[in-house]
């Protein structure tokens, strides 16, 4: 049936749009009970973790020490349902998931990644503080905790990474990254959830800021805005297919600065305690204490 009889434009467009061919690689099919992952779902998750780590500074502002427990309780609840449905539909938007495992199977599943999650989110409010301690401690302009936790875009940054690599860990599709990438909208700090970094982490201003898939980050590291930590260029398999799951990011040791609008490139390793200044590429390793910095030519 011709959709728009008077418009043979149109008519055609969309014959050429419904065409296999046009879309075969770009089409996803889902079952009748299969729903993609929700952007809208996962704010929400956010807010709820943030609630839960940051009683008082997100979520209802009026918690107090006699209704703490009341309110972690409520938001614990939520955030298991909802982020056990979201997980749900990460694994059915996975390939095969949702087409080799029963149904029931992936929902109890789904259910016990959520249950995993949140009894890791002690732990992860333990490292957080660490990284506020970071960034309050090596920001003279921060006048206290608070404004870090809730004013810093860095923190909220770091934030989103601790809970997707976590996520990532135990093995959830899709979702990790999404939390990542809004993240990524709201501060211009792009962490890949894959990215190991260690404790009392700190990102200074950081808009323009990259962390790739296989970084490695030791404790105390402080970074700004506009560095990368990006992946080398690797020769492709014997297919032609870009080679996935290699270590190709820098590597850096406890008690490195990295200034502002620096690359470090491919799978170099910065040791203990050096400072890479602003506007430097490198790529190469540099050694434990080294300064590296442009060279002023007299002319």
């Amino acid at each position: 049936m011709d959709v728009f009889p008077h418009n043979a434009v149109l008519s055609e467009t969309i014959e050429q749009l419904s065409d296999e061919v046009s879309y075969k690689q770009l089409y996803h099919t889902c079952r009748d009970e299969e729903t993609l992952p929700s952007g809208d779902a996962l704010k929400e998750i956010i807010d709820l973790c943030r609630a839960i780590l940051f009683p008082g500074y997100y979520g209802k502002s009026r918690v107090n020490v006699q209704t703490i427990r009341l309110h972690t309780g409520v938001n614990v609840q939520t955030l298991h349902h909802l982020l056990s449905r979201q997980i749900h539909a990460g694994l059915c938007f996975d390939e095969t998931s949702c087409r080799t495992i029963p149904t029931d199977e992936i929902r109890q599943n789904a259910e016990a990644l959520s249950e995993r999650f949140i009894s890791t989110l002690p732990d992860l409010r333990a490292i957080l503080a660490t990284d506020i301690e970071a960034t309050y401690q090596s920001d003279p302009a921060a006048q206290h905790i608070g404004e870090v936790i809730f004013c810093y875009p860095g923190f909220r940054a770091i934030v989103n990474y601790r809970i997707a690599h976590q996520l990532h860990l135990l093995g959830v599709p899709f979702i990790p990254r999404m939390i990542t990438e809004m993240a990524h909208s709201e501060t211009g700090i792009d962490i890949h959830p894959a990215a190991s970094i260690g404790h009392h982490f700190s990102i200074d201003h950081g808009t323009g800021t990259v962390i790739g898939e296989t970084s490695v980050i030791g404790h105390h590291v402080r970074i700004f805005q506009g560095v990368s930590l990006a992946g080398e260029k690797l020769a492709p398999d014997t297919d032609g297919n870009p080679v996935r799951g290699v270590a190709r990011h820098p590597i850096l040791e406890d008690h490195v600065t990295i200034y502002s609008n620096a690359t470090l490139i491919g799978k170099i390793r910065i040791g203990k305690g050096a400072t890479i200044c602003g506007n430097v590429w490198i790529a190469r390793d540099v050694e434990a204490g080294e300064t590296v910095y442009q060279l002023i030519m007299d002319n």
